[in-house]
């Protein structure tokens, strides 16, 4: 009887430890898929100029709840094989569930630098850039629409200059947008301040085309791939 005991309690405990390393396992690929990145690559156009470059959205969530994005943006304007128009740009955003903590952006067109940076401070959110210190809302958004929350902000923010603009967004009916010759449901929002703005959002919350018409002409910005699209982009960042 006793070896019988014996030999249930080592069984046990092996099956014990089998589980114990199962739930390891899986919290760790858990933990893996919740803070995988997603990279969204844009093709840019001008409505007069054609095809003008890229723009990149990095998307790196964290397992405590804080997104980090990642904007880069390579923009050539050229008439007859002439350059006319240059323009780079690399900006971080840092966002606490649906608040922007921080923004941090260079901007090159050709003249120069331009450095804008914002930070969280109680109920607003500071701006620093070369038009001075501007004071936001808590609510503020960048103009980069990477996901759903720019539907609840009044307030978005010019990452070049760091100027503010009062928006209004309408819309969200479905429809069925052509991109490559084949056909993507999304919703249709619109958001119209100083300039206006179409985004359209497909069923994962991914922006699959943005439109800014600022009276300079049209510049659309298509997706061209995304990388980790498996997983909506809402759960991903831990969004409702």
């Amino acid at each position: 009887m006793g070896a019988r005991v014996k030999r249930w309690a080592g069984g046990a405990r092996r099956v014990c430890c089998a589980a114990v390393v199962g739930i390891a396992a899986a919290s760790l690929w858990s933990a893996a898929q919740a803070v995988a990145p997603m990279q969204l690559t844009y093709r840019v156009e001008h409505s007069t100029f054609g095809n003008i470059g890229t723009y990149i959205n990095t998307i790196e969530p964290s397992v405590g709840g804080t997104t980090t994005v990642q904007t880069r943006a390579h923009f050539v304007v050229k008439v007859l094989g002439v350059t006319i128009h240059r323009e780079d740009a690399e900006r971080t955003e840092r966002w606490q569930g649906n608040r922007l903590i921080s923004f941090d952006g260079v901007t090159s067109k050709g003249d120069g630098l331009t450095r804008v940076q914002g930070q969280a401070r109680g109920n607003s959110f500071v701006i620093n850039s070369p038009l001075g210190t501007i004071t936001a809302p808590p609510t503020v958004h960048p103009a980069n629409p990477w996901s759903a929350n720019f539907l609840a902000s009044s307030t978005m923010m010019r990452p070049d200059s760091g100027r503010l603009e009062r928006v209004h967004v309408i819309g969200g009916a479905e429809t069925v947008l052509s991109i490559d010759g084949g056909s993507v449901r999304a919703r249709k929002y619109e958001v119209d301040g100083e300039g206006h703005y179409t985004v359209w959002l497909n069923g994962q919350g991914v922006p699959v085309q943005f439109v800014a018409d600022d009276g300079g002409g049209k510049v659309t910005f298509t997706l061209a791939s995304c990388t980790g699209c498996d997983i909506p982009l809402a759960q991903r960042v831990g969004m409702k």
